[in-house]
């Protein structure tokens, strides 16, 4: 294992996250708040650290998926317990365990919170929040990507173990270059955002913050009822840019070269819009059948489904109290989640769409047994080892979800929060049901509990397994074996 250049990528990781602490520093600093110099505290440690760990360069760049998915691994866990230390040492957040949880929660845009009232925070830590969303949604390491001079391949090692989606590919020959233009797309994507927020007469600070979440598709907000009280334009402005983030960056790409027969053909960003429509439709009918629709439900159901299937967390209403089938849609899209390729979590609509046509290929060889068809994505034929690697996905999502639904079972909550909780952070989501409803928190469960949900938000964000390889025995073997 190249150790040295994990160092170094750990090295420039803590470094990145220096600079970051400073713009929460700057916030504390206009609004004349103590609770600001807690950054800049931070911001020093880590920039020491990540220059002594960076300092001296690796001989050798060189490394492969191993090496990518331990760097990633450990990268998000290093941002998430420096990035807790403000929250804690300000006072905001006085409870390591409760920082670390809500950090986590930032870093992966899950969303969920320990927080019973948000807006008693300061205005740097509500703002450093929502930026943790920001910096989660696109993947830190793809920054990176764009400035560490790997080599060899290993650029595309690390965007395969940060990127989700169950394939990654390059919009352009150069891996860098790919790295380029998705934060361009992405940057300026959340600019036009922030702009349509400020022409509906929100304030700066509000418009950068809800433009964070909905960027990066987590869904912190500054105030204690999410969205509820903001204008219907505002909430219509964050529903489309929920959309809009939920799709494939790639179809980004494409439209801007004006490749408009290739989007046509993207099967997951049309079964995508699809799920939204029928979804929203349904819940609509739903809500007037039980008497409890009004001139606003089109509004509230689209941006509920929205929320919910980009796995951002927004509420503009409790839809607990909605009727068992609504909700019973809202936990379906809890789990398909949005695109391959943006910055929402979930499963992914490709996954489940090549699993579903997987399953008709394999109901086809029963009554066709020596025929031989192959499972398509955009009208191509994919690799066997594609859909294998769906197939075991979707395993081991299901082994790490039973674990932790056991596991947290012993805080003796009803079955509908513990399921929903679980959902919720191993998709990266935020609001369940019951008691982690979109008007109740996660601050009520043990540390324990907590924990197991720690690993479920960064498992989620990470793909499983990034995360899940650190615990290898071979791996650990190799750790703490020096190379000869």
């Amino acid at each position: 294992m190249n150790k040295s250049v994990i160092r170094y990528i750990l090295g420039c990781v803590l470094k990145v996250e220096a600079a970051f602490l400073l713009l929460p520093s700057l916030v504390g600093f206009i609004y004349k708040e103590k609770q600001g110099i807690a950054f800049v505290i931070v911001a020093a440690l880590c920039f020491i650290l990540g220059t002594i760990m960076s300092f001296k360069k690796p001989e050798n760049f060189l490394f492969y998926l191993k090496e990518g998915c331990v760097a990633t691994a450990l990268s998000w866990i290093f941002l998430s317990i420096f990035g807790a230390l403000p929250f804690v040492i300000n006072g905001d957040i006085p409870s390591f365990t409760n920082a670390l949880f809500e950090t986590i929660s930032g870093f992966t845009t899950t969303g969920a919170s320990i927080l019973s009232d948000v807006e008693a925070l300061s205005y740097s830590s509500l703002f450093w929040r929502s930026f943790t969303h920001w910096i989660g949604g696109m993947g830190v390491l793809v920054f990176l990507l764009a400035i560490i001079p790997l080599s060899g391949g290993s650029h595309i090692n690390l965007m395969k173990a940060e990127s989700p989606g169950p394939t990654v590919g390059k919009l352009v020959p150069k891996i860098r270059h790919t790295a380029r233009i998705l934060y361009i797309i992405y940057i300026v994507m959340t600019i036009i955002q922030i702009i349509f927020m400020l022409c509906g007469g929100e304030s700066l600070f509000t418009s950068l913050t809800l433009s964070f979440g909905t960027a990066g598709t987590g869904g912190f907000s500054i105030k204690n009822d999410s969205i509820a009280s903001y204008s219907a334009y505002t909430q219509w402005v964050i529903t489309i840019f929920m959309i809009l983030f939920g799709i494939n960056f790639n179809a980004y790409y494409l439209l801007l070269f004006k490749k408009f027969k290739q989007i046509f053909r993207m099967d997951e960003v049309r079964w995508y819009l699809i799920i939204i429509a029928f979804s929203t439709i349904v819940i609509v009918l739903n809500l007037n059948a039980h008497h409890m629709a009004s001139s606003d439900s089109i509004r509230h159901a689209l941006f509920q489904v929205a929320s919910i299937i980009t796995t951002s967390g927004y509420a503009t209403l409790d839809f607990d109290l909605w009727p068992s089938a609504s909700k019973l849609i809202l936990v379906g899209l809890i789990f398909i989640g949005a695109c391959a390729g943006s910055t929402g979590g979930g499963i992914k609509v490709s996954r489940m769409l090549i699993a579903i046509k997987n399953a008709v290929r394999e109901m086809y060889s029963y009554i066709h047994p020596r025929s031989i068809k192959q499972v398509k994505m955009d009208g191509k034929p994919l690799d066997n080892s594609v859909v294998r690697s769906v197939s075991v996905y979707l395993l081991t999502f299901f082994i790490i979800f039973s674990i932790s639904l056991f596991a947290i079972s012993f805080d003796n909550k009803d079955f509908t929060t513990n399921f929903t909780a679980v959902a919720t952070t191993l998709n990266n989501v935020g609001p369940g049901l019951s008691m982690v409803g979109p008007t109740q928190n996660f601050g009520h469960f043990s540390v324990f509990a907590k924990y197991v949900f720690m690993f479920d938000m960064l498992a989620g964000r990470l793909e499983l397994f990034p995360l899940l390889i650190l615990f290898h025995p071979s791996l650990l073997k190799d750790w703490f074996t020096k190379r000869k």
